[in-house]
């Protein structure tokens, strides 16, 4: 039987993990799931709850590769990525053989994962770009959308597909040329945050107005404009509850990266290049301390930047 490995168990990690297990993709004795975290605490508490599964933490990035046949990596920057991909020591290129299938779920540059899999594949090893559409919700419900490319074989491989079934409610393949899946994945992001920011003016606009903001979410909704994200995060965002789901400095450097790579191809990008400015504001607010927030909470650097009564009175 086949063994799973899943390398970074932190806000999306662990949901993705705990699918696994849940589906039986892996966790039994015959394909146990073999685990390592940076932090270890966190490879501890997957496998305490569930004492029924099988279960295996590993010391190192390395020795999960080298003892798995499909390992899957999510970390949550591309500085933690490379951290952990490169360690000559323990890191996860060096543990790969020419029997290793390694599939990435981060969302990174598009350069990052090409020499990632240049690098697997000189070891004689297979690679799938696959980051993921989707937050913590979403991850903990097997809800994602993954977006694929590079290794057509492993994406059709069936134990692959299991494990993207059970993680996700679809997926998406881009071909053959690694990098396409990630370019995908800045479209959709940098969408979704330049909605995010249009929309938490609209509403900082809507509470400066005296209008209710419960009655004007009420009216986005019924509308053309209706958004399981406005659904999601609105009354949220009116209640100053950022608890992270997709944090402010992840969705940040999605941007980023988004504005970087249309600057790279000449596509007229200054809608979202302005919104990704209002979140590298939000982000290095010392006296806001968002970072680390939901990236709802550049509501927060709206309403401080704005001039209103209403605003003025706001307090986070």
């Amino acid at each position: 039987m086949t063994k799973i490995g899943f390398i970074g168990l932190g806000i999306m990690g662990e949901g993705m993990a705990n699918c696994l297990l849940k589906d039986a993709v892996a966790g039994t004795p015959e394909s146990p799931l073999i685990i390592w975290n940076r932090t270890s605490a966190k490879s501890e508490n997957l496998k305490a709850s569930h004492p029924d599964k099988t279960i295996e933490i590993k010391s190192s990035a390395k020795d999960v590769v080298s003892s798995c046949d499909i390992v899957f990596s999510m970390l949550s920057t591309p500085e933690a990525s490379a951290a952990v991909f490169d360690d000559a020591t323990n890191g996860t290129l060096a543990g790969v053989s020419t029997s290793s299938v390694i599939i990435d779920c981060a969302t990174l540059a598009e350069s990052d994962m090409k020499r990632m899999s240049d690098q697997v594949t000189a070891k004689g090893g297979t690679f799938l770009e696959a980051p993921v559409s989707g937050s913590k919700g979403p991850a903990h419900g097997g809800q994602l959308i993954f977006l694929c490319a590079g290794s057509k074989a492993v994406f059709d491989d069936a134990t692959v597909q299991a494990a993207l079934d059970a993680m996700g409610k679809a997926s998406h393949y881009f071909g053959e040329e690694v990098g396409k899946a990630t370019r995908a994945k800045l479209v959709v992001n940098s969408l979704m945050g330049t909605m995010m920011a249009a929309f938490g003016e609209s509403l900082a606009l809507a509470e400066s107005l005296d209008l209710d903001g419960s009655k004007m979410l009420e009216v986005i909704s019924q509308g053309a404009i209706a958004s399981p994200m406005f659904a999601l995060k609105g009354p949220k965002m009116l209640k100053k509850d950022h608890a992270p789901n997709f944090p402010l400095c992840h969705a940040h450097k999605d941007m980023k990266l988004a504005v970087d790579a249309a600057k790279s191809v000449g596509t007229e990008y200054s809608v979202t290049q302005v919104a990704e400015e209002t979140f590298r504001k939000a982000r290095e607010d010392e006296e806001l301390k968002v970072a680390n927030e939901d990236f709802s909470a550049v509501f927060e650097k709206i309403h401080k930047e704005s001039k209103s009564d209403y605003s003025k009175k706001r307090k986070l």
